[in-house]
């Protein structure tokens, strides 16, 4: 029989509070949103009380301004990545169903359009305040891996965002009839890639660290560009490569496309997150040499 791990004994809930005959849940993929904005906060702020880090000395803003800043930037989260799982994913359904597009709380969020959401609203917030763009952007960048890491580990918790059918030993037999639809194995005994596991390691552990040790330990932060172009690139190349092994969204499944790949030529193609992975390292490298040139 084939070496694999159970799921473990996970509530999506932390823990429900009846009010009033209804019930309010705190789950775990909200509080990693809560835990992951605290600790981004504190590292700008980190950063920004050390103006040796910087050009000339000079922090782009003062801690202070980092309120506001955070309201901008959930505001650029939330409706980023709800407009991209509506765009990217499925627009024929939000296109017949318009006012479904407000229900957020029934699920559908997508990485790719929350990030343009945070860049749109960095952006805006900058411009209003006359902070360089650049350095805003290396900023930001540098706080998102531990809010990726706890976001990651919170869809594992929810026994979503599951992997492919595998036969590794650390394949994980993920609950639900959906992730128990494996062609070809035996009932009930259907085991999957961890790949929120895989993201975890990659985007928030490895790539968390590599932007701690270029702002710490290489002065990153005094060569505008090139932490932001170091995140873009390493996510979006993490993501491409995770994506080989991802279940991918099941609107993209279908008898001549088992792979649910969104552009494909014979058996050969690519998923949706990879093509949307393309030009996030595309740009981050173009961010990340132009700031060494320039440096």
């Amino acid at each position: 029989m084939q070496a694999v791990l159970n799921f473990p004994d996970l509530s999506p809930e932390l823990f429900l509070i009846p009010l009033f005959g209804m019930e309010f849940a705190l789950r775990w993929y909200a509080l990693a949103y809560i835990v992951g904005i605290l600790i981004a906060w504190r590292l700008a702020v980190m950063a920004l009380r050390r103006p040796a880090l910087w050009r000339n000395e000079t922090p782009p803003m003062k801690p202070e301004q980092l309120d506001d800043l955070l309201t901008w930037i959930i505001i650029g989260v939330i409706l980023g990545g709800r407009l991209g799982f509506v765009l990217f994913y499925q627009p024929a359904y939000y296109l017949s169903h318009p006012a479904d597009i407000l229900k957020v709380w029934q699920g559908g969020m997508a990485f790719h359009g929350g990030l343009l959401g945070v860049i749109v609203a960095s952006y805006l917030y900058g411009r209003r305040h006359n902070i360089p763009t650049l350095s805003l952007g290396d900023l930001v960048a540098y706080t998102v891996p531990p809010g990726l890491l706890l976001g990651r580990l919170a869809n594992f918790i929810n026994a979503e965002l599951w992997g492919r059918p595998s036969e590794l030993p650390w394949a994980v037999i993920f609950p639900g009839f959906a992730a128990q639809d494996c062609p070809g194995v035996v009932a009930g005994m259907c085991a999957r890639h961890p790949s929120q596991l895989y993201e975890a390691a990659l985007e928030g552990v490895l790539l968390g660290a590599v932007l701690l040790w270029l702002a710490y330990r290489r002065g990153a932060f005094r060569k505008p560009g090139l932490i932001m172009g170091v995140f873009l690139a390493g996510y979006g190349a993490s993501r491409f490569v995770v994506e080989f092994v991802r279940q991918p969204d099941a609107q993209f499944i279908s008898p001549g496309n088992p792979l649910g790949l969104a552009w494909h030529i014979g058996g050969y193609g690519l998923t949706m997150g990879q093509i949307l992975s393309l030009p996030m390292i595309a740009l981050g490298l173009w961010f990340a040499l132009r700031a060494r040139r320039t440096a």
